[in-house]
């Protein structure tokens, strides 16, 4: 086997290893941007008393992607007026759960926030906000905890796996 070889499995493997713990290091951040926008979304309800569509308009425009993309699409959805609060945020959510570095916790927690969107009056969205953000609480936590835990071992990991490899076919 070719030092050149070796050297392309080293780097593809380091570089998978890489990769691995930007995911785990994007998770927390993805996770306080969404609390950061549902409590602007809470601002724009309860004081602004803005329509969904323009609401989710209004925090859409300043996030990163793929946030950003997620309201703004429900945004167009709910102004074209052919879906329900609930199908349009159902069928973005199946898009952010691709695009971001979300567990199926996170996704479950938005997924029954999205149910209750647009059914209830001021104070008890306000409530479902509240209880929300207290379910995205607990998740931060966790993927903190895990990003502490194993974002510098699946660098580790990645050139330690090529290092194997390159050893094992010499």
């Amino acid at each position: 086997m070719s030092w050149l070889g070796a050297i392309a499995i080293l780097s593809a493997t380091t570089l998978f290893g890489f990769e691995w713990a930007k995911r785990i290091r994007e998770r927390p951040k993805q996770l306080r941007e969404l609390k950061v926008t549902l409590q602007a979304l809470e601002a724009e309800i309860m004081y602004g008393s803005t329509p969904l569509y323009e609401a989710f308009q209004h925090i859409g425009r300043p996030l990163k992607e793929p946030l950003s993309s997620f309201f703004l699409h429900i945004s167009v959805l709910l102004d074209q007026g052919e879906h329900s609060v609930q199908e349009a945020w159902e069928s973005e959510l199946t898009v952010l759960a691709k695009e971001t570095s979300f567990k199926s916790g996170e996704i479950e927690v938005l997924r029954q926030f999205g149910t209750t969107l647009g059914r209830h009056d001021k104070e008890h969205q306000q409530k479902q906000i509240q209880l929300t953000l207290a379910h995205l609480n607990r998740e931060e936590k966790e993927a903190r905890d895990i990003q502490e835990r194993y974002e510098k071992m699946c660098k580790s990991l990645g050139v330690l796996m090529g290092l194997l490899i390159v050893i094992l076919l010499l």
